[in-house]
């Protein structure tokens, strides 16, 4: 542009702004009529991935076991026939199937935009140990005050596996709490003059009162009980993730407290015969959400046998 000056006679040249100087100039978008500010900008689209891939696995379908898994890319949500499946990091989730599931099992991956994948499971069956006793009655029933102390325990119990804590032992390789002589194996089963008795939840570990037991896997301990439990004895239970859980029966001593955190290898108690036992050895059994889960798979055979 041309600007002429008030002194008769002079003009300035037009006046041109150098390039530097106009490329650090900020472009302002105009205010709104209304409150005079900027308005912010839109937020940005999300970014849905569909699903794409399969599942992978690692572990045993079949009756009482554990298995690891992926889940595909883009999976948001993961349902075990219909029940939820937590899913960690790396898309990695783990699924367990109780000493009395039947032989199929479906398994779903979700995407946000409600896609889905199904994945039929075949669960093979296991021969249980049954053994008949037709002039053997079941057993006495319960009073009244024994009920009352059971019903306080297992709600200790059943408080405990509701924590959920954020420890990775469910992805480590599970070692022998103890080795020994394996005196109960997961899923025998009793049947008193034509009635089943509860199976047996657990695998048993037949050594001597005092000998230390070590913590399978990584984990967080949710219960080590102040006094014996009538059937357990002294109990221990320790959290390993993604609703996985061990349990340790009839101990003489807990050497460890609610809360603490422990390391695969790290001692935390000791065998011993209290509570509803007949003798010294440990009972070691495992959930995962309501399934009973057998250890002996996990843990693979047992060192020097």
């Amino acid at each position: 542009m041309t600007i002429r000056g008030r002194a008769a006679g002079l003009i300035l040249l037009p006046l041109i702004l150098p390039f530097s100087l106009l490329a650090g100039c900020a472009v302002v978008p105009p205010a709104t009529a209304e409150t005079g500010a900027v308005p912010p900008s839109p937020p940005p689209a999300p970014v849905v991935t569909p699903l794409s891939g399969d599942f992978a696995f690692q572990g045993s379908f079949q009756q009482g076991g554990l298995v690891l898994g992926t889940a595909p890319v883009g999976t948001v949500r993961l349902l075990l026939d219909d029940k939820p499946v937590r899913i960690a990091p790396g898309r990695r989730f783990i699924i367990g199937f109780g000493r009395d599931h039947g032989g199929q099992a479906m398994l779903e991956a979700r995407a946000v935009d409600g896609t889905a994948l199904r994945k039929p499971l075949a669960i093979a069956p296991r021969a249980w140990s049954i053994q008949s006793l037709p002039t053997l009655p079941r057993g006495t029933s319960p009073t009244p005050e024994y009920q009352r102390r059971r019903a306080a325990e297992l709600a200790q119990i059943n408080a405990a596996r509701e924590v959920q804590s954020d420890t990775q032992g469910w992805q480590q390789r599970f070692q022998w709490p103890v080795s020994g002589r394996i005196s109960g194996v997961f899923g025998s089963q009793r049947i008193y003059a034509g009635e089943p008795g509860a199976f047996h939840s657990g695998v048993d570990v037949a050594r001597p009162t005092g000998t230390p037991i070590v913590a399978p896997a990584d984990g967080v301990v949710i219960l080590a009980a102040s006094a014996p439990f009538s059937l357990e004895g002294n109990l221990l239970m320790i959290d390993h993730g993604m609703g996985l859980n061990s349990a340790f029966l009839h101990l003489s001593r807990i050497d460890v407290k609610t809360g603490d955190r422990v390391v695969r290898g790290q001692p935390v108690g000791a065998i011993g015969a209290t509570g509803r036992a007949t003798g010294p050895h440990l009972h070691w059994s495992m959930k995962w959400q309501d399934e009973r889960i057998d250890p002996a798979p996990l843990a693979g055979p047992m060192p020097g046998r």
